[in-house]
C-alpha cells in the first residue's frame, strides 16, 4: 500500500501533523481530530459517488482522466496499480481542505485556526483516508481477514458486481451514511434488475470506444495483459 505514491505522501503530511501538533498545538485543538474523521467519512461517499461515478464523459480525454480515477478499477478491479486514489487527486484535495477548514476558522476569529485546520484535515482526515485505503485494498486480495474486513468486502462486493449505484463507501462504519441517503442496497429491488449491466463497467458495453482507448493507453502502465484486455472487450 505504501509503496504507491500518494499513499505514502498522504502518511507523510499526517505524521508531519502529529508532531507539530504535539510541538505547538493548544490541548483542545486534540478534541477535534473525531470532527475530521466525520468531514473524511462524508468527503469519501460524495466523491465516490458524484465524482468518480459520473456519467462517461463523450471526449476521451476526460474520459481517460475517470477511467483512472476509478472507472479503471471497475473494469479491472483486482488489478493492484488501481486500487489506491491517484496522487493527483489526494493532494489537492488534502490542500483544499486544509485552507478551507484554516479560512473559516480565521474567519470566526480563532487565534488557533492553524491548529484547528491541522487536527481535522492531515490529521483526523488523512488518517481515515489511510484507513480508508487499508480496506479497499484489503476488499479486493484473497488475505486472512478479521471480521470488520470481512464485513467491509461483503459490501464492496456487492458494490462492484451486484449493483455499482450502490454502496459507496468502504470504511467500517460508512454504510450508515449509505443507508442515510437512500444508497444500501434494497434486496427485493434487487431481484428485478438485469445484473450483466451492473457486472460491466459503469453499465457501459464492454466494447465502448472509449473504454477500448483507455485501456490500450493504461495498459503498460498498469501491466494489463493482452488476454485481460481482450478478455474485458468481450465484457
Amino acid at each position: 500500500m505504501f509503496g504507491h505514491a500518494g499513499v505514502s505522501l498522504m502518511a507523510l503530511a499526517c505524521v508531519v501533523a502529529i508532531v507539530a501538533m504535539l510541538w505547538g498545538a493548544p490541548l483542545w485543538c486534540w478534541a477535534l481530530v473525531p470532527l475530521g474523521v466525520a468531514a473524511q467519512m462524508l468527503n469519501e461517499y460524495n466523491l465516490h459517488r458524484h465524482i468518480f461515478h459520473l456519467d462517461p464523459p463523450k471526449r476521451q480525454w476526460a474520459f481517460d482522466l475517470l477511467y483512472r480515477a476509478h472507472y479503471g478499477h471497475h473494469d479491472f478491479p483486482t488489478n493492484h496499480g488501481l486500487f489506491f486514489v491517484p496522487l493527483w487527486v489526494a493532494l489537492p484535495m488534502l490542500a483544499g481542505n486544509f485552507l478551507l477548514v484554516w479560512g473559516i476558522a480565521a474567519l470566526l476569529g480563532f487565534e488557533t485556526a492553524i491548529w484547528i485546520a491541522t487536527a481535522v484535515v492531515p490529521l483526523g482526515g488523512v488518517l481515515t483516508f489511510l484507513i480508508y485505503e487499508w480496506f479497499h485494498m484489503t476488499a479486493h486480495l484473497t488475505v486472512p481477514k478479521t471480521a470488520v474486513e470481512r464485513h467491509v468486502t461483503r459490501l464492496h462486493n456487492q458494490h462492484h458486481f451486484r449493483d455499482f449505484n450502490k454502496w459507496f463507501h468502504v470504511s467500517p462504519g460508512g454504510e450508515i451514511i449509505d443507508r442515510a441517503m437512500g444508497t444500501d442496497i434494497d434486496t427485493e429491488a434487487l431481484k428485478q434488475q438485469q445484473r450483466i449491466a451492473f457486472i460491466r463497467t459503469l453499465g457501459m458495453k464492454p466494447d465502448d470506444p472509449r473504454l477500448l482507448a483507455a485501456r490500450a493507453k493504461f495498459a503498460s502502465k498498469y501491466a494489463l495483459t493482452e488476454t485481460e484486455v481482450a478478455r474485458a472487450a468481450r465484457g
